[in-house]
């Protein structure tokens, strides 16, 4: 059986979608699972083993330059690679009529959330098969619920999300801290996520009394200035510029995960590290972090975590990890 995912980004959707491909492989071990996905995130799928093919597209950019030949050219060839092969069902993760429009043009029936289940419900329309997943849910379970509707196995609600990325060979990276470390995310897509300098400097000092040294990450030239002025304030280590699959190799070492609500973070959370999620302006509830490891969400919407509460937090992780290993 051979089953196409839409599930075109952002970086954390991607993350939060991982688990439902360990869950199909489990239940019905015979399937082959592609996936499209927007080129920045590519890395992403390919680090499951159970996604046998990654099939790349570039729609954020395309969009920009469709009155370029070179554009057209791109987007035919994409869909010559999608159209390649046949489907027995095409599922639409990500529910918009954007991903709609990518999963009509394989070959093979559309599935996805009912009507009910969507923020743009018309994208139903276009699915043969659809399943009601209810909307206050975490993104994790969502995805999970729906590929079990679709493909007709059963789910227990109480199992733990496995993102397949454990026992999946890491990418080789360039770069690699030659002591014990954690990293830690101050960077997002927008400033109303960020939280402050200061208190990103002072968490370093605590991770340094640990005996763990400090590790910005970044992924903009912007974002590495701000990467280099807080490691500056706590002796911490600044990488060069990392690709996707070697960033997750760097978050794979670490010993604990600090970062704010990006898709780093998700992915760091997603091996299993333990994680501290800072949320400034957007409610953790339906994307909250989610691991195997110690994992926690602080703040939301207009509620920009204290200093202290996230000391709290740390100190109540590294006290339950201390604890599970005696």
């Amino acid at each position: 059986m051979r089953i196409l995912i839409v599930k075109t980004s952002s970086m954390g959707d991607v993350v939060h979608a991982l688990p439902a491909i360990t869950d199909m492989h489990r239940a019905l071990p015979d399937l082959t699972v592609d996936w499209v996905v927007e080129r920045p995130f590519a890395a992403l799928p390919a680090l499951h083993k159970g996604v046998r093919r990654v099939l790349p597209m570039a729609w954020r950019k395309w969009r920009r330059q469709l009155g370029q030949r070179k554009t057209w050219d791109e987007i035919k060839a994409f869909r010559t690679e999608l159209q390649r092969e046949p489907y027995d069902l095409v599922i639409d993760m990500q529910g918009l009529l954007k991903s709609v429009m990518w999963g009509l043009q394989a070959h093979g029936p559309m599935g996805g959330f009912d009507r009910t289940s969507l923020r743009e419900p018309l994208a139903a329309l276009f699915y043969r098969h659809t399943a009601h997943v209810a909307r206050p849910q975490q993104a994790v379970a969502r995805c999970r619920q729906l590929t079990a509707q679709l493909l007709g196995y059963p789910l227990d609600p109480q199992s733990k999300p496995d993102f397949g990325l454990r026992d999946s060979p890491l990418p080789a990276s360039p770069w690699r801290p030659n002591r014990p470390y954690a990293a830690l995310i101050p960077c997002a897509s927008r400033p109303e996520k960020f939280w402050p300098d200061a208190d990103w400097i002072a968490v370093g000092h605590a991770l340094q009394a640990r005996g763990w040294q400090p590790v910005v990450l970044w992924g903009s030239p912007q974002e590495e200035t701000m990467a280099k002025r807080i490691a500056a304030g706590c002796d911490g280590a600044v990488p060069p510029f990392l690709k996707v699959g070697e960033m997750a190799t760097v978050l794979a070492g670490s010993q604990h995960i600090i970062g704010l609500d990006t898709g780093f973070t998700h992915l760091g959370a997603a091996y299993g590290i333990d994680t501290l999620g800072i949320y400034c302006d957007h409610e953790p509830g339906l994307a909250g972090v989610t691991g195997s490891g110690q994992v926690s969400s602080l703040g939301g919407k207009g509620q920009r975590p204290s200093f202290e509460a996230v000391m709290n937090a740390l100190q109540a992780q590294w006290a339950a990890a201390e604890a599970a290993v005696q």
